[in-house]
């Protein structure tokens, strides 16, 4: 869980953009592309498969 504090005056523009930071590193955004969907099992190893 991505969790950004802001310290004393910093701006909300810059805690944004550390919070996007920390969710592209995590990959938060990438796991939620992939869930948005359904992907058949099968269709996950031809993938896994074709990436190698």
């Amino acid at each position: 869980m991505a969790e950004v504090r802001i310290e004393g005056n910093e701006s909300f523009e810059k805690a944004l953009k550390k919070f996007n930071a920390q969710c592209k590193r995590e990959g938060i955004v990438k796991k939620f592309r992939e869930r948005q969907y359904y992907t058949k099992p099968s269709q996950k190893r031809r993938e896994k498969r074709k990436k190698r």
